[in-house]
């Protein structure tokens, strides 16, 4: 609690100030809401009840009604009721707008320091984390911490000033009849703590079982395709159903708990009125108190019991924002990406031993690297010369796309030593690598943007030549000019409305386009056909693409790797081979068996084209025989 506590009060740095206009505006109406009743006793006991006791306000009435009419004197009192009142609503509206003003700063704050840290988390804690989940914290969890600071503070603070001013005044007016309003003030606090704790920990269930609600519906969504191709509507269907119960299961209880406070406080509060009642009654005809003492009695119990029960609900409120808060710090509180240990490097980094851009030679010594308890990678060494271009081959799982996430610092590796451009990797800041990288990854992610924008992800300064010479290298330039919008034309969301090739195309205009000193191609080339991808290696080729920078080329058609200067063939996070293309079909080893596997997959389709070509003529002569048996010429 106390650790919950000091993590809001730092979310309140630089409008604390704001909050202290707030609570002396709310402080001050306070006192006037409450002087009101004493000028309605005064008034009542110095113009009304001349056996009264005359205390300040009511001998300043009497005297006022000596100087003049009572109906003057009533006009005056009802003026003074009403000028205090207005006072009170308008120091309100200052406290509400200096806690509003504060409040919407505070999450403004909040939320882009959650946006900011979650671009910044290992990608590890994404790999494990629900994406539904995430979005939960950081809008609906958001929300409440909202609804605390707009309106929890500030009620926490009106209830508890309430207490703090009417409690000493009934206790001056008469302290009999503060003892008989009070009575169940105890009863009513301890019931509302009791409560508190208990809802605090359901609301928790119902804010995981909303989440986990929340994962599932964005996850179905997200891969509705794969849902309708397997025909698993039915299965979701179940699932979200399952999900749902659960939610339901978790918000009925929290609902059974708020009604049961309800009806309890309410019974709690009725009861303490009717007692303060009861007890004024018989001390107005015993004579122990004056008719606008007791009205003030009434008046003041009112303005108190009732906003002590309300303490309930705004306590369940911080209950709420309690868990909220926390499950907001758990995402806060996951270590950012490890920073490099000495000053990184940067284009504007005025280091000489971190130039702008890089040679682009890699090299990888003994990396080992493990995924959770797997070894990923085990003793890798590898050699790329800047300009040159590396291939790597191997089966799912033997390490590829690990180490290109690797040399783009997404995760680091346990030991050995990586160099980029002759440097540790290790001691290079993260955003500079990855600006020495232009990558086209396994899954290409398109955003639901233009074409155009698309593409200029990669570098927003580029001209609009530079993009069609990207597209043009990619193969994608005549697809879009296809289209009726052409490069302005809005894709759907994750690039939906392309197929499969054109998305990978758009995403190596996008890595051509951010012209960095290093290309990595992760298979890249897979939703294309052959012909495509012979045009576009050819126009890498032709427009030195693949010359001036190094490139790292990850597929499974050895026809894409076969012309690169080196093949790493790796297995079982090891590199077993490495060479040229003839020097590895000279040996016996993995590449030379996939080789002739491909090869004998390719001879067998090429012969089954020809048997059915040579089977479609033979048909067509028989046809032909048929319809024309006796060889009769037709004139066009």
């Amino acid at each position: 609690m106390r650790a919950t506590s000091r993590i809001l009060w730092n979310l309140m740095a630089g409008q604390r100030g704001r909050y202290l206009l707030a609570c002396a505006a709310l402080a001050a109406g306070t006192l006037l809401t409450y002087f009101s009743p004493l000028l309605v006793r005064g008034a009542v006991d110095g113009l009304i009840d001349s056996n009264a006791s005359r205390g300040i306000i009511a001998q300043a009435f009497a005297n006022l009604r000596q100087q003049t009419s009572l109906s003057t004197a009533l006009f005056f009192a009802g003026l003074l009721v009403i000028a205090a009142t207005a006072a009170g609503g308008a120091l309100v509206y200052l406290k509400g707008r200096w806690a509003a003003r504060a409040t919407e700063e505070i999450i403004r704050t909040l939320r882009l320091r959650l946006y900011n840290h979650l671009q910044h988390v290992p990608m590890a804690w994404h790999d494990k984390s629900q994406t539904g989940d995430i979005v939960q914290r950081c809008t609906s969890d958001v929300e409440t911490v909202r609804n605390f600071y707009a309106a929890q503070v500030i009620d926490v603070l009106q209830n508890l000033s309430r207490i703090l001013i009417v409690v000493p005044i009934l206790f001056l007016l008469d302290w009999r009849m503060a003892l008989a309003s009070t009575a169940l003030m105890p009863i009513i606090i301890g019931f509302t703590a009791f409560f508190f704790r208990r809802v605090q920990g359901t609301f928790k269930k119902s804010d995981e079982a909303e989440g986990a609600l929340s994962a599932r519906l964005q996850e179905n969504l997200t891969g509705i395709r794969v849902v309708r191709a397997f025909a698993r509507q039915d299965f979701e269907k179940t699932v979200f159903e399952e999900r749902n119960a659960t939610d339901r299961a978790a918000r009925w209880k929290l609902y059974k708990l708020l009604s049961i406070f309800w009806a309890s406080s309410d019974f709690l509060c009725f009861s303490q009125t009717a007692l303060l009642i009861l007890t004024g009654i018989w001390s107005v005809q015993s004579g122990r108190i004056t008719v606008g003492t007791f009205i003030a009695f009434v008046t003041y119990g009112q303005m108190f019991i009732w906003p002590l029960r309300e303490m309930g609900r705004t306590l369940t409120e911080v209950g709420k924002a309690l868990v909220s808060i926390g499950r907001i710090q758990e995402v806060l509180a996951v270590p950012e990406e490890s920073a490099p240990a000495a000053p990184a490097g940067g284009p504007s980094n005025s280091n000489p031993a971190f130039p702008g851009r890089l040679r682009g030679d890699i090299e990888f010594q003994n990396v080992h690297f493990s995924h959770g308890t797997a070894e990923v990678l085990r003793g890798v060494t590898l050699k790329i010369p800047a300009g040159s271009t590396v291939a790597l081959l191997g089966p799912s799982g033997s390490g590829k796309t690990t180490l290109v996430n690797i040399l783009l610092r997404m995760y680091d590796y346990d030991s050995g030593r990586v160099t980029l451009g002759g440097l540790e990797l290790a001691q290079l800041d993260r955003k500079y690598v990855r600006s020495q990288f232009g990558v086209v990854l396994q899954e290409p992610f398109l955003f639901s943007k233009t074409l155009a924008e698309n593409m200029r992800l990669g570098r927003h300064t580029a001209s609009d030549e530079e993009v069609f010479a990207a597209a043009h290298v990619a193969a994608i330039h005549e697809t879009v000019e296809s289209f009726e919008q052409k490069y302005a034309t809005l894709i759907g969301e994750r690039g939906v409305t392309l197929s499969g090739g054109q998305r990978q195309r758009t995403a190596i205009a996008r890595a051509l386009l951010r012209d960095a000193p290093i290309l990595i191609l992760d298979d890249a080339l897979s939703a294309v056909d052959t012909h495509t991808e012979a045009a576009i290696l050819a126009s890498l080729k032709r427009g030195h693409a693949l010359g001036h920078r190094t490139t790292i080329l990850i597929a499974h058609r050895l026809s894409t790797l076969m012309h690169a200067d080196q093949i790493a063939v790796m297995e079982h996070g090891r590199i077993v081979q490495l060479g040229t293309h003839n020097q590895l079909i000279a040996q016996d080893g993995l590449y030379r068996r996939l080789w002739q596997i491909q090869s004998a997959l390719e001879d067998d389709l090429r012969t089954d084209l020809n048997n059915d070509g040579q089977r479609r003529a033979t048909l067509e002569i028989a046809l032909d025989t048929d319809l024309n048996p006796g060889g009769i010429t037709h004139a066009n």
